[in-house]
């Protein structure tokens, strides 16, 4: 009869509970980091479009002010229309350059995410992951 026999015990099932609490923390902790990450792309995101918006109306205003003075004025020279048709004229085009404007701020706007995508999904997979341990 050998001496030196092994028996294999089951292994205890605290070490495991306590394997899968500290897999879930770690994860959860590497979820919120995510999560902050994302959200902070997102806010430069946010702040460049803005910057981008707001640049984009003051130099519009500013710059339509002096130069739609000397376009009228040379509207009218040049065309002898009555100088109310010369800043209607001169207006309209200011406002559809204004409007190009705003619909590029407005495609940039569209482009931020307030939800952060990765970690929503990721989040879901350790959900479905979760409930196929139990």
């Amino acid at each position: 009869m050998p001496d030196n026999l092994q028996t294999e015990t089951a292994p205890s099932i605290v070490p495991l509970v306590e394997g899968i609490i500290s897999d879930a923390q770690r994860l959860m902790r590497q979820e919120v980091a995510l999560a902050r990450t994302e959200i902070e792309q997102e806010w430069n995101k946010t702040k460049a479009a803005t910057a981008a918006l707001g640049a984009g109306i003051v130099i519009a205003a500013l710059s339509g002010i002096f130069f739609c003075q000397m376009l009228v004025y040379l509207l009218n020279w040049l065309t002898e229309l009555p100088l109310w048709g010369c800043f209607g004229i001169v207006g309209g085009l200011f406002a559809l350059l204004g409007a190009i404007m705003i619909y590029s701020g407005k495609h940039q706007v569209e482009g931020i995410h307030f939800v952060p995508q990765q970690t929503a999904e990721t989040m879901k997979e350790n959900v479905r992951w979760l409930k196929n341990q139990t």
